[in-house]
């Protein structure tokens, strides 16, 4: 048996200059987040962060609780917690059932100010915050509702060590922008109610880039954390690229070219298969449509179209999943499909989603 991700969410600054959600802080507050989990166990352990935080991180109390009941959770023995900045930490295994596809409600008292909170900023989930320690309280009546996750990194699970594990390592795409919140329509959570086997835990940041900071650490900066510090990985899918091409012309830096990002794929594909991992890359989607000011550009559409002419015939990843040709409109391929298209011409609403997901074959994702 091995501890491995049953869950995990890529973390972001509230520092950034690019910012698509409003960072904030906490004092005396309980936050509940609800983890959907990829993969389960019957124990568990949660990883709690304080990655870029400026002072430290007092955890009074915490809480865990699947279908199967609550837990307290400790750290080191100790229900009171603190991370210094700039460190993670991880609680002690817990003996408390949850299963893949489940949920898993974390519940944190701060007793202190926190300053701004490390976070995911668009995980496409609600938070409920209430003044008072109430991390034991069945339910939170009147609490107030954010779309964000806080302080949460992970959740670890206890599973046989043949277990198949795969994150996807990626963009807005991944973390799921565009799909209805709460329900868990990401193409990840789709992909994964496709595996017989395994799962894929999700490392997306709606605004990630392969090559530059912000929004988030670029790919190549947090591949480390995010995906080799998994224990029993064995694939990864990316999907990187819009942000690269587009956010330049909301940020006015200079665009990226093609040749650049095809570079950037394949430093990325030299890592994973030096840590003996398979890649799945797949196209860069459509964008045209982009109702934002200066994400779709001639540009930077000719540069798409280029770098994806590549993936689709480079021999540098283990297979690739043609996820722009599976949400295109047809008649006019830079765009998404309008009945696939959230609203904004740059993201992928849940039937997108399911169309993203369909274009992995599960088959390249087997050990």
């Amino acid at each position: 048996m091995i501890w491995t991700a049953g869950f995990r969410t890529a973390v972001i600054s509230p520092y950034e200059q690019i910012q698509f959600t409003e960072p904030r802080g906490f004092a005396n507050q309980t936050v509940r987040q609800v983890l959907h989990m990829a993969g389960g166990g019957e124990r568990l352990r949660v990883r709690l962060t304080n990655l870029y935080g400026r002072t430290p991180l007092t955890i009074a109390a915490a809480t865990a609780a699947t279908e199967h009941g609550q837990a307290v959770l400790t750290f080191n023995g100790a229900e009171k917690l603190t991370i210094p900045p700039g460190e993670e930490a991880a609680g002690d295994p817990v003996s408390l059932p949850v299963a893949s596809g489940a949920d898993l409600f974390l519940s944190l008292y701060l007793p202190e100010e926190t300053g701004l909170a490390t976070y995911s900023h668009q995980p496409m989930e609600t938070a409920h915050i209430v003044g008072g320690n109430h991390v034991t309280s069945p339910a939170l009546p009147e609490a107030e509702q954010v779309e964000a996750r806080f302080y949460v990194s992970g959740v670890d699970v206890l599973t046989p060590d043949d277990t198949a594990i795969a994150v996807a390592f990626g963009d807005s795409w991944f973390e799921g922008v565009g799909s209805t919140v709460g329900a868990n329509n990401r193409s990840v959570d789709v992909l994964n109610r496709r595996l017989k086997r395994g799962w894929v835990v999700n490392q997306g940041i709606a605004g990630n880039r392969l090559l530059r900071d912000e929004v988030g650490e670029h790919a190549l900066a947090r591949f480390d954390r995010d995906v080799l510090s998994i224990p029993g990985l064995t694939h990864v899918l990316v999907h990187f690229g819009i942000n690269d091409l587009g956010l330049p012309g909301m940020s006015g830096e200079s665009p990226v070219t093609s040749d650049a990002l095809i570079e950037g794929f394949k430093t990325l594909a030299h890592r994973a298969h030096a840590a003996d991992l398979k890649m799945l890359a797949a196209t860069i989607g459509p964008f045209a449509g982009a109702i934002y000011p200066g994400i779709s550009t001639p540009e930077g559409l000719a540069a798409r179209r280029e770098v994806n002419d590549w993936i689709r015939t480079t021999d540098t990843f283990d297979a690739v999943f043609d996820v722009a040709r599976a949400v295109e409109n047809p008649e006019a391929p830079d765009y998404i499909h309008p009945a696939l298209d959230s609203g904004d011409g740059v993201h992928l609403n849940d039937k997108g989603a399911q169309a993203m997901a369909n274009a992995v074959d599960p088959e390249t994702l087997a050990l």
